[in-house]
């Protein structure tokens, strides 16, 4: 297992300055990671940073509620991908799964998606707002979309990926793939997430990870 190859190194705080975008890119570097996860407002900085390395470029979009209009989803979409974007992280409309409007978000995910150029798109459903059924229900919309994976969380929630969830999103979500975010801070934790079915960790502590430490952040 290269677990390096699995981890989207990430780096999201709202105060964020390119002194700890630096060094975020670094470590990536240093450790060859899969992605460097970023706010949108870095993707271009980081997109030359990289561009003589394995690493690619993940941003968020509609971050971290996921209450943004379609369109407002979409523009930034478009612009994160003229500027570099290799990967796309959306949250989608949560207040939508809990209204329990599913066609509503099958159409915003292919929005985004299209939008996305061909591009990795990932779907956040902020597992900790969702029940059991939910995230049954949301994770067999997700299986009928474009979109390349379905991911825990933002971190910016009261709880992260959990065993119980990422399974639960695996047996449903048909041939996507699932990224386990927040709350990875040990070898186990990754161990945990891989064995219940994820393919790709997003995490702040990818560094301690790779060094079988444990981490401090999300």
């Amino acid at each position: 297992m290269n677990l390096n190859k699995m981890i989207d190194h990430t780096y999201l705080k709202a105060f964020g300055t390119k002194k700890e975008i630096d060094v975020l890119l670094d470590e990536a570097k240093k450790y060859r990671f899969k992605s460097v996860c970023i706010n949108p407002y870095y993707v271009k900085y980081a997109k030359e940073l990289l561009e003589d390395s394995e690493v690619l470029v993940c941003t968020v979009i509609g971050f971290p509620l996921g209450a943004n209009t379609v369109e407002t989803k979409v523009f930034e979409t478009l612009n994160a991908i003229q500027n570099g974007a290799d990967e796309i992280d959306m949250v989608l409309n949560i207040g939508e799964v809990k209204s329990g409007n599913y066609d509503y978000i099958l159409s915003e995910v292919n929005q985004v998606k299209k939008a996305c150029s061909g591009k990795t798109l990932k779907v956040i459903i902020e597992t900790c707002y969702l029940t059991e059924s939910e995230i049954i229900l949301v994770s067999e919309t997700i299986a009928k979309s474009g979109a390349n994976f379905i991911k825990t969380s933002t971190g910016f929630g009261p709880q992260g990926a959990t065993f119980e969830n990422v399974k639960l999103m695996k047996s449903h979500v048909g041939n996507k793939e699932v990224k386990a975010a927040g709350g990875v801070k040990t070898k186990e934790d990754v161990e945990k997430m891989i064995e219940a079915g994820a393919t790709r960790i997003g995490t702040s502590n990818g560094v301690a990870l790779v060094n079988n430490q444990t981490g401090s952040g999300y």
